[in-house]
């Protein structure tokens, strides 16, 4: 068979642009449909706007604590046209970054419209058949949507367009407690809207529970209400949303609502039912290379089953270029996964939780946990809610949680330890910059071999070295 392209991509989001990009800078000729906006989710409606949004939500919660620390702000005073531009000069700043142009310059050939897979190694995309060994889906994913009574009858937000809303809430009620609700919940009060969460369960049901009530507890504290329970029935207009939660029939009354309940992955429309690739729950089913039961056609990204965060998009899409351009199987690791939840302070989790280790490993696991109250660079800035915990199993690292301020910039070297290329003993004897927050992760790994090294056994090495000093 004569191909047009070595390798098809379809989606422009981090999966796709990686894999592209990566596979037309090994020299092979790549197509890279994109349909709608390049960059994807994140770049336009996700990770970029929401911290951009949390960025100066930070700011109005600084100066609302008034005098601190010696220094006297005035009341804050937002204005959500402000805002506004911020956050879309935030995604226009980065969007070059994932540009039609930026990518042609790499090597693709990019096609801005909508494709299909019409075979195993065929895509049919503006009235052309392109070809190619290698076919890479990654169509992403959508906002999930509830079957709540009434919901299709009144006008509600999701990430989707939460970020083009022309005025500041007044009442923002938000459906659901991951890490967008939460997220969204206290960047929309510290900004001057009311917020009530509703949320069946556990909130952020993913991360360390210890972890979750400290962020709960300050979320709480700034005026964010939480209600357990769900959304049973919504009506109302544009202005005027009333939720009925469920729980003794109460009823919320909100300027706009929020639905944020997870993610849906995209995989309708893309010819993937007709050519008979295996679909699961929420996405397409793959195996550890990424690879569809139609072993040409790959899928990463949000669009196949399992974790949706931008960076395992962009560690996918690599994976595959990998596989794609040099033939080398490369199968996924999830065993030092990290990702942050960026509320105030932060949730950043890694590997296992204490839960989860204990799950798997019983009575083997040891839990280390220190508080940033005993952290120097912590009490200095006045800054000491949270912790981190570290789960061992032995002296081996298989998770880290935690809490606190800039908790997300304190991953990397958990996720060195877990995955083999440095040891809990040598970050433990690191020399660490004084004063950083950073030191509270020497103090964790060195506490797995502190009984080791301060032993019986090196206490009588040193007094018979003392006893020999002695002698001579």
């Amino acid at each position: 068979m004569t191909y047009t392209h070595d390798a098809i991509v379809i989606g422009g989001g981090a999966a796709g642009l990686t894999a592209a990009g990566g596979c037309a800078l090994f020299g092979l000729k790549t197509a890279l449909i994109e349909g709608h906006k390049m960059g994807g989710e994140c770049l336009n409606n996700g990770c970029v706007p929401s911290k951009a949004l949390i960025t100066s939500a930070k700011r109005a919660a600084e100066a609302r604590e008034g005098k601190r620390h010696g220094v006297e702000l005035a009341p804050p005073k937002v204005d959500w046209s402000g805002v506004h531009k911020h956050v879309h000069d935030a995604i226009a700043h980065i969007a070059p970054h994932d540009s039609e142009e930026t990518f042609e310059e790499m090597g693709c050939e990019v096609i801005r419209d909508w494709g299909k897979i019409t075979g195993p190694k065929t895509v049919e995309v503006g009235g052309r058949t392109l070809s190619a060994p290698r076919i890479v889906i990654a169509t992403g994913s959508a906002p999930a949507v509830p079957p709540i009574e009434g919901l299709d009858s009144v006008p509600y937000l999701t990430n989707e367009n939460l970020f083009d809303l022309d005025v500041l809430p007044v009442h923002l009620v938000i459906v659901g407690g991951g890490v967008i609700g939460m997220e969204m919940a206290q960047s929309f009060c510290r900004l001057g809207s009311k917020v009530t969460v509703i949320n069946p369960g556990e909130l952020m049901g993913r991360d360390d529970r210890d972890s979750v009530a400290v962020v709960a507890d300050v979320m709480r504290q700034e005026g964010v209400r939480f209600i357990d329970g769900k959304a049973a029935k919504v009506e109302g207009e544009a202005g005027a949303i009333r939720v009925h939660t469920g729980q003794g029939d109460e009823v919320i009354e909100g300027s706009h609502l929020l639905i944020a309940v997870g993610r849906k992955a995209r995989v309708s429309g893309y010819g993937l039912e007709e050519l008979g690739v295996e679909l699961g729950r929420n996405g397409i089913k793959v195996d550890a290379r990424r690879r569809t039961s139609i072993k040409s056609i790959y899928a990463i990204g949000d669009c196949r089953e399992g974790p949706r965060l931008t960076h395992v998009s962009g560690y996918e899409g690599g994976n595959v270029a990998l596989e794609i351009a040099l033939g080398v199987p490369t199968k996924v690791d999830w065993s030092a996964l990290p990702w942050c939840t960026f509320t105030e302070p932060e949730v950043a989790q890694i590997g296992l939780t204490e839960t989860e280790a204990k799950e798997k490993y019983g009575d083997g696991v040891r839990v280390v946990k220190e508080g940033f109250d005993h952290n120097e660079r912590a009490i200095a800035e006045d800054s000491v809610k949270g912790h981190l915990k570290v789960m061992f199993k032995g002296k081996k690292v298989v998770g880290a949680s935690i809490c606190g301020k800039g908790a997300g910039e304190l991953l990397l070297p958990f996720s060195q330890m877990i995955s083999g290329k440095a040891s809990s003993f040598a970050m433990g004897s690191a020399i660490v910059s004084y004063p950083t927050r950073a030191e509270i992760v020497k103090a964790s790994a060195f506490s797995a071999w502190e009984p080791t090294v301060f032993g019986s056994l090196p206490k009588k090495w040193a007094g018979l070295v003392q006893k020999m000093r002695r002698a001579f």
